[in-house]
């Protein structure tokens, strides 16, 4: 099976780029008091980003409105998984919650093989559980010269917002077979502002953000860039990598996201001391290195 290595290069940019995403949340959570502040912050933004997207963009006329519900149902799935990660990643370290959820991928193969009808050969499989075997590795936590998997209820809780991401991709697949990409994507950031909003709002999120405000802390222009510019471009690729390519390859290698989050959280510790709670014990550093190894393989193995 042959691969267009443009998609290749456009879902890996896209990584790139949400992995800045998840850093610059993590940096946001340190500013709040409740694991609600941010998902509100993200809900209030990105409800006008989709309307001016799809006021600027257009909906096609003469549209089969079953895609607009395709692209609607991929963005509330994606809200859902990523409401579940923001609560989880409030209280742990970035580079231990971001890998768990890139398991995504095997859900998302399994998905497009039986509701898409896709195939992939034998190589390409086992690139995909080295890519997510390399991504989930780098969650686990040695201390003490013991090493310890990050478990217990938030594992569960992302691998299920891993599972609702992978049904994110493959729903927004099949809006993408009708739908213009900029299109798809200002459904589904409608959806998420909305999905963010209503869950978030509680008056300890509401109140942290009215603090913001009064304190012209910079949080406030940490969040609006991150959701106006970055998350929007990560998004915008990841969907253009969907729509030229196969679902169960396109989210294995969005799931490099995880490496670059590490690889960002690896720089800010070292020049900025504590920035992200991460470590940098030399055990640590071996096995991020070994895992990256891992992706690196993966990568290799679906590009063929």
């Amino acid at each position: 099976m042959g691969v267009d290595v443009d998609w290749i290069i456009i879902v890996i940019a896209s990584a790139a780029v949400m992995g800045l995403v998840s850093i610059s949340d993590k940096t946001e959570h340190r500013f709040g008091t409740s694991p609600s502040t941010v998902p509100l912050m993200m809900g209030i933004i990105q409800i006008p980003s989709g309307i001016i997207i799809l006021t600027v963009v257009g909906i096609p006329s003469g549209i089969d409105y079953l895609l607009i519900i395709f692209a609607f149902v991929s963005g509330l799935l994606f809200a859902m998984g990523a409401i579940l990660w923001q609560r989880i990643l409030f209280t742990h370290e970035v580079s231990r919650t971001i890998p768990i959820t890139q398991s995504a991928p095997i859900f998302a193969a399994l998905l497009g093989l039986t509701v898409l009808d896709e195939s992939i050969s034998f190589l390409q499989w086992l690139g995909i559980v080295s890519t997510v075997l390399g991504c989930m590795l780098l969650s686990i936590k040695i201390k003490q010269g013991v090493s310890s998997v990050f478990l217990g209820r938030s594992f569960y809780v992302l691998m299920f917002a891993a599972l609702l991401v992978g049904g994110s991709n493959v729903v927004g697949k099949m809006a993408l077979d009708g739908l213009p990409v900029l299109v798809t994507h200002g459904v589904r950031v409608l959806t998420l502002g909305l999905f963010f909003t209503l869950v978030s709002f509680r008056a300890s999120a509401w109140s942290d953000v009215k603090r913001y405000f009064a304190e012209r802390s910079p949080v406030l222009l940490l969040v609006g860039l991150n959701e106006v510019i970055t998350a929007n471009v990560g998004g915008i690729l990841l969907l253009w990598a969907l729509s030229l390519g196969p679902v169960s390859l396109v989210t294995a290698l969005s799931g490099t996201r995880a490496l670059f989050v590490v690889i960002y959280g690896f720089c800010l510790a070292v020049f900025m001391k504590g920035a992200l709670g991460e470590e940098t014990t030399p055990g640590i550093i071996l096995l991020k290195v070994f895992s990256a190894v891992l992706i690196v393989v993966g990568i290799a193995a679906i590009s063929v």
